[in-house]
């Protein structure tokens, strides 16, 4: 699919007076959503503000390994939190629940969840979350959850992961309108 199948102002106002996309940021190519997220949350952004970008130029995943995502092709956003200590547990686990949720509802794939940051489709990584936090004293200042969601990509263009990663239309034999994936993500 096109980037075009990317509806950003219907996201906006499918999200509007809710406290996930309170905010939504959209851009052609970032180097990460993360490290923009990151930017935003030090100049005071709500919480809740959620970056996109159709490409990523230096998107990554755990340890720093690279996630390849290109252009209009998969999901890549970032959404900026202000967590309580208590509720950060719960954040890395929600968020991955949620994908799941969207993949399977949107899909009927059945996705498996490989702790503590992969979703996967029939033994092959589908989706990567990542969770950055900042501790000022004693104090959560902010966790920036990344995701990133395969669904229109073609992993058999890249041998360095041809073998253990999938997408959503690789598995569904279909083209998928990201736009829908992301309303629900």
């Amino acid at each position: 699919m096109a980037p075009t199948d990317l509806d950003i102002p219907l996201l906006r106002r499918r999200l509007s007076g809710r406290l996930l996309g309170c905010q939504v940021l959209y851009h052609d190519s970032l180097d990460s959503t993360m490290d923009e997220a990151r930017r935003l949350a030090e100049q005071g952004e709500p919480e809740g503000t959620v970056v996109i970008s159709e490409e990523q130029t230096s998107g990554r995943g755990r340890f720093h390994r690279s996630w390849i995502t290109p252009r209009g092709q998969n999901l890549n956003l970032s959404v900026l939190l202000r967590p309580t200590l208590a509720q950060l547990p719960y954040v890395n686990m929600a968020s991955t629940m949620a994908v799941c949720r969207a993949v399977q509802d949107l899909t009927g794939l059945a996705p498996a969840i490989k702790w503590p940051n992969d979703v996967r489709v029939n033994g092959r990584k589908l989706a990567g979350i990542l969770i950055e936090t900042a501790v000022e004293g004693a104090e959560l200042t902010r966790a920036i959850v990344g995701i990133g969601l395969n669904v229109n990509f073609d992993p058999a263009q890249y041998p360095e992961i041809a073998s253990f990663a999938t997408s959503m239309s690789r598995e569904t034999g279909q083209s998928i309108d990201r736009t829908p994936v992301l309303q629900i993500v």
